[in-house]
């Protein structure tokens, strides 16, 4: 689901691009990490409204996801979900 390998990627001039890859899709973030952080919360945000025609509760996961690069809580909340579908995955097989 998630490619934490290829999170961040270089730009031209050398510099750290992070970059989300989700379901076979990679989306590139912004440079600015207040406007990711400004992102994440308004997707967090939106996401709440979700019953209104044109928002939706995909949003929730989306958001806590571009705020899992910038903040600790969510980093950690993201480990552990990754950890425990891992352990989930190795006792099916």
């Amino acid at each position: 689901m998630i490619d934490r390998e290829n999170s961040e990627a270089r730009d031209g001039a050398g510099a750290k691009r992070r970059t989300v890859k989700l379901f076979g899709k990679t989306w590139h973030l912004p440079q600015s990490r207040w406007l990711r952080i400004a992102i994440g919360f308004t997707l967090v945000a939106f996401g709440i409204l979700g019953f209104l025609p044109v928002l939706g509760f995909w949003m929730i996961p989306l958001g806590f996801l571009v705020l899992s690069f910038e903040l600790a809580l969510f980093r950690r909340m993201r480990r552990r979900f990754l950890v425990r579908n891992n352990k989930r995955a190795k006792k099916r097989r």
